[in-house]
C-alpha cells in the first residue's frame, strides 16, 4: 500500500478511544479537553491530551458527536437580501456568535417574499438544521405560528410578531431619540421616511417619531409620513415626495441608511445642501454612511448583542412573559449630517 493512502489510513482510524488510551486518562476526559464549544482548559493533563490527539493525527468526527447529541450544530438563518447591509451585518454577527459556541450558521435569502420564506425554511430543515432564525417576519404573514404548531425551534431577530421568541432592537426608542435629536436642534417641521408597515421595525420608529413630537407639543401632520421599502431608491422617491410640499420639512428622518443614502442622493440632485438647508439623520449605522461626503448622524443597532440574544433563546434559553422578546438599545451617533434649524 502506498505509504501516504496508509497513513491517510492509518489517521481517519485514530479514534477518542486511542487517544485516551496513548495518554492515558478516560475518555470522558479526552471528550470534553477537546470539546470545542467548551472552556478551552490549560492544566498538564489538557496540555497532554492536545499533544497526544495531535501527533496521532486524531481530527473529531463532527457528524459522530451530532448524532450523540441528536443535534447537527447547525442554524438556519433566513434574511431578506445580503444585498441589503443591514441583513448581512446581521448574518455575520449570527456566524460569529455560532462559531464561539461550536455552531455552524447557514444562510438563505427570500427578497422578503412570504412565499420563498416558506421554501428557504423547508430547505434548511431537510439539511437538519438544529432551528431557524429570521429576519422576514411581518405582521400580515402567519408564518411563524406555522412553524410554532409544527413544533419547529425558531427565533425571530431584527423584526418581531409580538408573541414569538424575537431578539429585536428598541425601535420605538430609536425611533425617539433620532426626532429628539432634531426637535433639540430646533427643527419643528420633520419629515420621516417611514419604511414598510409590515415591518415592526418600522413601525417601531414611526412609533417613536410621534411620541417625540407629541412630547415637544409638535403636531404631528400627516403629509410628513411617506412610506417606503428599505430600499435607496425607495428613499430617493420619499425624499422627493417631501421637498415637493408647501411647508418644506427642514429635516428628514429615514428609518434605515439606504433610504437615507438614497434621500442624500435625490437632496443634493435638486440643489439642497445637507445639513445646510435640511438635516437628514438615518438608522443603522451601516460602514459607508460614516464616509460619504456628508458623513451620516444615525443611529447605531448593537447587532452582536441581537445575535447572542437570538441564539440563546434558540437554545432554550426563553424564560416567560416579556422575556420572550429581548430588546437592545440602539446609540445614536451625531455626524454632520444634522445640523441646527436655521
Amino acid at each position: 500500500m502506498d505509504s501516504k493512502v496508509n497513513e491517510d489510513f492509518r489517521q481517519s482510524r485514530v479514534t477518542i478511544h486511542s487517544v485516551a488510551a496513548a495518554a492515558g486518562v478516560s475518555k470522558s476526559t479526552v471528550s470534553r479537553i477537546l470539546d470545542e464549544r467548551l472552556p478551552r482548559s490549560d492544566n498538564e493533563t489538557a496540555r497532554r491530551v492536545r499533544k497526544v490527539a495531535e501527533e496521532l493525527g486524531y481530527v473529531r468526527d463532527v457528524s459522530a458527536a451530532s448524532l450523540r447529541r441528536g443535534s447537527t450544530m447547525t442554524v438556519g438563518v433566513i434574511v431578506p437580501r445580503l444585498t441589503d447591509t443591514v441583513m448581512a451585518m446581521l448574518y455575520e454577527a449570527l456566524a460569529k456568535a455560532c462559531a464561539r459556541s461550536g455552531r455552524f450558521a447557514i444562510v438563505a435569502t427570500t427578497d422578503d417574499k412570504p412565499k420563498a420564506d416558506r421554501l428557504a425554511a423547508e430547505s434548511l430543515l431537510k439539511r437538519g438544521v438544529d432551528g431557524l432564525i429570521l429576519s422576514t417576519a411581518r405582521e400580515d404573514d402567519d408564518f411563524p405560528d406555522e412553524l410554532a404548531r409544527r413544533g419547529v425551534p425558531y427565533v425571530l431577530a431584527l423584526r418581531t410578531d409580538g408573541h414569538s421568541l424575537s431578539s429585536v432592537g428598541d425601535d420605538r426608542l430609536g425611533g425617539y431619540l433620532a426626532t429628539r435629536h432634531l426637535l433639540d436642534l430646533g427643527h419643528r417641521r420633520i419629515g420621516i421616511i417611514a419604511g414598510p408597515n409590515y415591518a415592526s421595525s418600522s413601525r417601531g420608529r414611526l412609533d417613536g417619531y410621534r411620541q417625540a413630537l407629541g412630547e415637544a407639543g409638535v403636531t404631528v401632520n400627516p403629509s410628513y409620513i411617506v412610506p417606503s421599502t428599505f430600499g435607496i431608491e425607495s428613499g430617493a422617491e420619499a425624499a422627493g415626495k417631501l421637498i415637493q410640499l408647501d411647508a418644506r420639512p427642514t429635516a428628514l428622518f429615514a428609518v434605515n441608511d439606504n433610504t437615507a443614502i438614497g434621500a442624500l442622493s435625490e437632496l443634493t440632485k435638486r440643489g439642497l445642501s445637507v445639513p445646510q438647508d435640511i438635516s437628514l439623520i438615518g438608522y443603522n449605522d451601516i460602514p459607508i454612511v460614516s464616509h460619504l461626503s456628508t458623513p451620516l448622524t444615525t443611529l447605531r443597532v448593537p447587532f452582536d448583542q441581537i445575535a447572542s440574544n437570538a441564539l440563546d433563546l434558540l437554545a432554550g434559553d426563553n424564560g416567560s412573559g416579556d422575556d420572550r422578546i429581548r430588546i437592545s438599545a440602539p446609540t445614536l451617533i451625531p455626524r454632520k449630517s444634522t445640523a441646527p434649524a436655521a
